[in-house]
Parts: structure tokens; C-alpha cells; sequence
């Protein structure tokens, strides 16, 4: 009992001492619940809804709710397969677009209620809900500030709907770990059957700062996603990935739902007052609803890879998102894929080759309570650091015996603040040090930065802490071997072999005209953007003469600003020389048509 006592009392006399003599936090700083949220690293998304059975993206509020039908829907199976990815949540599309709503809310019949599942009688918030629990896994919710389908959108009323569906999913469901608010709002829409186009101030119509107001006093743990925050940040990009400098922060006051700079938020603001980490969102497809003219597009393992290095192993989170099919399931090739770029993760990194090194290093603060021990000692809490004033330093490791890597990995104690802004590595080999190749800049580190690079063979590493924000403050390193492992993975668009034409003027500059050279039959359109002059809005006109053209299609590309992959338009075979695809409405008003590929089929 004596010995127990003595153990206590040493334990919080060096608990104690460690708070007296740790380094000063360097604002911004991240609360308790971001930091546990950022420990998460991999969760999913699920998008779910009347789309899936219209093979549309975004709904345009007009659908049937009796299409909504799924007739084997298992959110056990999502929970299983979320599980077995290695993913620790899952986010629904509670509210897409469109309006409709997944759960039986008493505000609009436009819902699970009104719908052919389960005649009426499903909940698949509340069956998801039990699915995760059952699990293991964390809920959170995406809900819509846009609504499509309500005839009072943009109106004051709209907006005290909006907030008691938000109380109701906030209320209902249990513990939510994240709560997803869209920053795509205002455009075209069926809105109770007026068919027109409304426009709303991003800024101040739905008052934000009220529903974070909601979120803390029902689900005070929750994070609470948009393009600003304030609990994670959009990362500026639907491809999944942060960039090599990515700072946790951001000029708060500037950035607001369909932020017009958008791809400042892939790297952060490195002058930011506020903490707002990064979330790097994609599809396991190209698509976010469910399309069975992609089930040969689904990511590959090497791909989905790639982007864990390139969002995890960038200081930011991974949300993959699982379209779910007309059944109601998660469609078998998607999740043998992200079961599998788990396993291979997870073999890559997994075997530590500096558990048994010896490092040394150039400054520390104190060797019992903040020395290089605490590298690799496990502990998230514990930590190298830097005297006060000490911005650089280098660390220097020596392995046992020679050994084959080609995976490093370094980790900040957030916490304290975010600190690195510049490091370097070095490599012992044929008997002296050379820089190690790395294909991306290294610059900041953050909760957690992978760097991969062409295998070498060392006994000994330096690290090199160049500049800082304050006394180091590092919590982990890694050093690994993958077999066989990519350096980079190179994303390849699958190629379409159109038929032969000629780009020839467009009569009004509004779109691009082709000319088949003789009179061909067609079913197909393709168009891959630029990164800018993109088309949101489209017309298809066919002819066999260019005075004759006449109107085949119609319709939007929708959620192309932030997913800029190709665009297929399908329709009815028909007989034509001249093909026009023409803008009715541009993503930016002030550009001209601009495109990389237009091709018919």
C-alpha cells in the first residue's frame, strides 16, 4: 500500500512538473473534441436518396417520394463494411439537395413517410443510428442548408424549418460526432412547383451562428463542417487530398458557405486566427450518388491509397464516401476496395523500424520530461521539445543495423499549437549523409505527416527542424518498409474513342459546335472541363445542316465546380452531322465556354 502511494505521489509530482515546464500553447489551438476528432483519421460518407433511384446527382426537388424504394436496404451491411475498412464513423445525407428527408420528420410529407420503403414506416437515420452502435462506429449527420424542393426556400420561414429539422436530428439519434453543413445554396430549383432560379446572401440567410448555437447546447462534442468551420474546414477540393503545406487555421471572418476562394482552403491560412483543421472528401466513385454506369469506375486500392497519404499523411481527416445502390447496399467492388486499401495501409505501416533506434538530439528541454524517449514511448500525451526560444534543432538516429524504408512518419503535439513551418531529412549511405528525394514539399507537419519516397537503405537518419512557430514540440516518428510500394500514384481518366469531328465557330461564342463531316448516328455526349470557363447549365442541339439545328437535351452539370470530372449525357439515338453543346449558365458568369474534350458518341 506504502509502494502504491509512492508511485501516486511520484506520478503527479511529474504530471505536475511536466504542466510547469512544457512549453507555452502558440494560438491558434484546437479544443479537446477537435483534437479527438482529428484521431480519428478515416470515416465514411453515405449518400442516399430519390437520386439514386433517378440516377441524378442533385436532385431538383421534384422526384417522386414513392421512388425512394430500396428493397433490401441493410445499414449493417454499410456499418460492416465501414468497420472492416478501418473507418470509425460514418456521415449520412440525412437532407440532400433536393429536400427529401430520410427520416420521418413532422415538417414536410416530402420524406421516408411518404416513400415506398417499408410502406412508410423506415427511418434510415435511426436504423443507420442503431447499425453503429451495434458496431462500434460514430453517427454524423449531413443536412442541407438548400432545399429544392420547398416552395417557401429563401424566405424567413425557410429558415425556421430549416432549424427545426436541425433540432430534430440533433435530439433523435443519439451521440453525433459530426454535423455536415453543404456549401452549395441558392440556384434553380422545383420549389414547389415554381421552377425558378433563387438567390440567397450565403453570408447572413440561414444565421450560422445560430445552428453552431444548436449544435453545442445538444451535441456539445460534435464538429461542425462547412467551407469555414468552425469545427473542420471543407480542403477546397472533392479529390480527397490536402496540399504538402497544409496549416490548421484560418482568417476565420473571411471564409463562409461557397467561400469564392475556395482553394486557399486545400493548404489553410498560415496568418489564421481560428483552429480549423482540414477534411478531405472524395468518392470511392466518380460520383457521389449511385450509378450503375460506374460500377467499372470505382477507385482503385493503389488510388484510395494514394489519397490516405495525401490526407491523412497531410494533416487532415479522410472521408471516403460509399454511394449506396437501388437495393440499398454497399455495392460489393466498392467495399472489397476500401477493405482492401485499409489492409495495404495498414501493412505498410506497420512495422516501426526506430522502436529500437538510439535518438539524439541537438536541444532539449528537459531529458526527463520532454527527451526523445517520449518518440516512441506510445504515449499521444508525451513529447520531445525544444527549449524556450529554440526554433530549430536536428534529430539524429541510428538504427540497428542497415535497413530498407521508404515511408516516414512525423507527428506534431497539437495540443500546443501547431508549430513546424520547414524541416529536411537526411540519409546515412557509401559513407556519408545525403539529402533524402522527396517529391513534395517539406514544409508543415501538424497532427500527422506521411512522406513516402524511393526505397534507400540507411542505418542512420537526421532529422532537420529548420523553422518553427515556438520550441518544437514532437510526439511520434515512424520509419517503414513497403515491398513493392508506389512512390506516387498518378490518377488516369479512363480514355472514350468518339467518333471523328471537326471543332468548327460557334455562332454566338455560347458553346462549342462539332462537325461529324457526314451525317452520323449518335447516343452519347461527353465533355471534360477546364479548370475554369466550366459550363453548369447545358443545351444539346443536333442538325444536319447548321441552319437546321434543333433542341435534343437539356440540363445541369451539377456540383462541377467542385468535382470537375467529365460529364455524360445520354439520350435517344438520332441521326446528325452538326452537334452543338451550348451554356445556358456558366459556374462563373464573367467567363467564356473553356473545355479540355468535347466528344460524341
Amino acid at each position: 500500500m506504502i509502494k502504491l502511494l509512492s508511485t501516486i505521489m511520484c506520478c503527479l509530482s511529474l504530471t505536475a512538473m511536466a504542466q510547469k515546464e512544457a512549453p507555452a500553447p502558440i494560438t491558434p489551438l484546437p479544443t479537446a473534441h477537435q483534437v479527438a476528432w482529428q484521431k480519428l483519421e478515416t470515416y465514411a460518407f453515405i449518400h442516399f436518396g430519390p437520386n439514386t433511384f433517378g440516377d441524378r446527382e442533385w436532385g431538383y426537388g421534384d422526384a417522386d417520394p414513392m421512388s425512394f424504394n430500396p428493397t433490401r436496404l441493410d445499414t449493417e451491411q454499410w456499418a460492416k463494411t465501414i468497420k472492416e475498412a478501418g473507418m470509425k464513423g460514418v456521415i449520412l445525407t440525412a437532407k440532400h439537395h433536393d429536400g427529401f428527408c430520410l427520416w420521418p420528420t413532422k415538417y414536410t410529407d416530402y420524406s421516408v413517410r411518404n416513400s415506398a420503403y417499408k410502406d412508410g414506416k423506415g427511418d434510415v437515420v435511426g436504423e443507420l443510428a442503431a447499425a453503429c452502435k451495434k458496431y462500434g462506429l460514430k453517427l454524423g449527420l449531413y443536412l442541407s442548408p438548400w432545399d429544392r424542393h420547398q416552395a417557401f426556400y429563401s424566405t424567413p420561414l425557410y429558415v425556421e424549418y430549416f432549424y427545426a429539422q436541425l433540432e430534430e436530428l440533433l435530439t433523435q439519434y443519439g451521440e453525433i460526432f459530426e454535423v455536415w453543413f453543404d456549401g452549395a445554396n441558392g440556384g434553380d430549383g422545383w420549389y414547389g412547383g415554381a421552377k425558378e432560379t433563387r438567390k440567397i446572401d450565403r453570408r447572413t440567410y440561414y444565421d450560422f451562428p445560430r445552428a453552431h448555437q444548436m449544435v453545442y447546447k445538444y451535441q456539445p462534442q460534435a464538429i461542425i463542417f462547412s467551407d469555414g468551420g468552425p469545427g473542420c474546414r471543407w480542403v477546397g477540393n472533392e479529390n480527397g487530398y490536402a496540399d504538402a503545406t497544409n496549416w490548421s487555421f484560418l482568417r476565420i471572418k473571411e471564409v463562409y458557405p461557397g467561400y469564392d476562394k475556395y482553394y486557399e482552403l486545400t493548404s489553410g491560412h498560415a496568418d489564421g486566427d481560428t483552429w480549423v483543421a482540414s477534411e478531405c472528401n472524395t468518392s470511392i466513385r466518380p460520383g457521389w450518388f449511385y450509378h450503375e454506369s460506374e460500377d467499372e469506375k470505382v477507385k482503385s486500392v493503389e488510388h484510395l491509397t494514394d489519397l490516405y497519404y495525401r490526407s491523412v499523411g497531410h494533416n487532415g481527416t479522410f472521408l471516403l464516401n460509399f454511394p449506396v445502390d437501388k437495393d440499398g447496399l454497399i455495392h460489393p467492388t466498392d467495399s472489397a476496395h476500401a477493405v482492401d486499401y485499409h489492409k495495404l495501409v495498414a501493412a505498410e505501416l506497420s512495422n516501426n523500424l526506430l522502436k529500437k533506434a538510439s535518438i539524439k538530439a541537438s536541444n532539449v528541454r528537459d531529458k526527463k520530461l520532454f527527451g526523445t524517449q517520449n518518440l516512441m514511448d506510445g504515449n499521444y500525451d508525451t513529447y520531445w521539445a525544444t527549449e524556450d526560444g529554440v526554433t530549430t534543432a536536428t534529430l539524429e538516429i541510428a538504427l540497428k543495423g542497415k535497413q530498407k524504408m521508404n515511408r516516414l512518419m512525423l507527428q506534431e503535439y497539437i495540443p500546443l499549437g501547431q508549430r513546424v513551418k520547414k524541416f529536411n531529412i537526411d540519409y546515412f549511405a557509401n559513407g556519408q549523409w545525403q539529402p533524402l528525394k522527396i517529391k513534395e514539399a517539406t514544409t508543415t507537419i501538424g497532427y500527422k505527416r506521411l512522406l513516402r519516397f524511393q526505397t534507400i537503405t540507411t542505418n542512420k537518419l537526421r532529422i532537420h527542424f529548420e523553422e518553427a512557430r515556438g520550441p518544437l514540440c514532437i510526439n511520434g516518428l515512424g520509419a517503414y518498409y513497403a515491398p513493392n510500394a508506389q512512390e506516387n500514384y498518378e490518377q488516369k481518366e479512363e480514355d472514350i474513342k468518339g467518333l471523328p469531328a471537326t471543332v468548327i465557330n460557334d455562332p454566338d461564342g455560347k458553346g462549342v459546335v462539332l462537325d461529324l463531316g457526314e451525317i452520323r448516328q449518335i447516343h452519347s455526349l461527353h465533355y471534360q472541363p477546364a479548370q475554369n470557363g466550366m459550363i453548369s447549365h447545358y443545351e444539346i442541339y443536333v442538325g444536319k445542316t447548321l441552319d437546321e439545328m434543333r433542341r435534343i437535351m437539356s440540363g445541369e452539370f451539377s456540383n462541377i465546380r467542385n468535382n470537375p470530372i467529365r460529364q455524360n449525357v445520354y439520350f435517344a439515338p438520332t441521326d446528325t452531322r452538326y452537334v452543338r453543346l451550348k451554356a445556358k449558365q456558366m459556374v462563373n458568369e464573367s467567363e467564356t465556354v473553356k473545355y479540355e474534350k468535347v466528344i460524341v458518341q
